[in-house]
């Protein structure tokens, strides 16, 4: 039997973290242009045990949509075998590559690699990047893959997590840099329901807000370089709510990293 952590590792990884190709291709033109004038579904998928899983992009005209989920007529699938290939191809353990449908379109085959490098070099990064607009591409892509990893570990039943979002009450958390209203993100929770957003959310003040005063200071957490406390101290990091809400988002944060890595 397959042990849990490598499910939620899975779901992590194809609902939380393959969602961010599209935004990678949306920052990057170099990358775009892969797919400029192409119409068709890219899909990234693994077996489980009979039941195939996936993650798929609507793509019209080089414009995506990302759809959680299997599409039956994809014009490009990169399968895995299993959840065990799935994990340690994601977390960079294994270059085996997966089964391949769609290897006639090798030119766009070729761009959803070099997209999957991307992401898989920004997000094992150890280190800040030294430009502003690679450490701006990587907070966007953790602060957008944080709140939805802790949803999906809600989704999955994971004790801690399901047991904070059972018992809360309508309440946001949420995610932000001074100065960069492009990176908010947030996650609402209510009697036992979750669901990650992307952007600020607006129809009133968050309940808990975690606001970093750079790009410098949020990668110095988001790296696991600093520590939380010392950064709240020296204001790098203002927890906008009651701190005991801090140190358990902190938590949560934490753990979908590990997951992920």
């Amino acid at each position: 039997m397959i042990a849990i952590e490598e499910i939620y590792s899975m779901k992590i990884f194809l609902n939380a973290v393959v969602p961010l190709m599209r935004v990678i291709v949306e920052e990057r033109p170099e990358l775009a242009k892969g797919f400029r004038g192409f119409t068709g579904v890219v899909q990234i998928s693994v077996n489980n045990e009979g039941e195939k899983l996936g993650t798929h992009f609507l793509i019209e005209d080089g414009k995506w949509k990302t759809v959680l989920g299997i599409n039956e007529t994809p014009t490009i699938d990169l399968e895995f075998k299993d959840i065990i290939s799935f994990n340690n191809f994601f977390k960079g353990k294994s270059k085996k590559l997966p089964k391949i449908k769609g290897i006639s379109h090798i030119f766009r085959l070729i761009a959803v690699f070099k997209v999957l490098l991307k992401m898989a070099s920004l997000l094992g990064a150890t280190e800040a990047p030294t430009s502003k607009e690679e450490k701006f591409l990587l907070v966007k892509l953790y602060f957008y893959l944080l709140p939805a990893g802790i949803s999906q570990l809600n989704k999955l039943n994971h004790p801690e997590v399901s047991k904070w979002a059972k018992r809360s009450p309508d309440r946001v958390y949420a995610w932000s840099v001074s100065n960069e209203p492009e990176l908010n993100s947030y996650i609402r929770v209510k009697a036992g329901k979750t669901k990650a957003c992307r952007g600020e959310y607006k129809r009133a003040k968050a309940f808990f807000t975690m606001n970093f005063d750079s790009l410098d200071s949020a990668l110095g957490i988001l790296l696991q370089k600093d520590d939380m406390i010392e950064a709240t101290v020296s204001s790098k990091l203002m927890m906008e709510g009651a701190p005991e809400f801090g140190a358990m988002i902190g938590d949560f944060m934490m753990k979908v990293g590990d997951l992920a890595k």
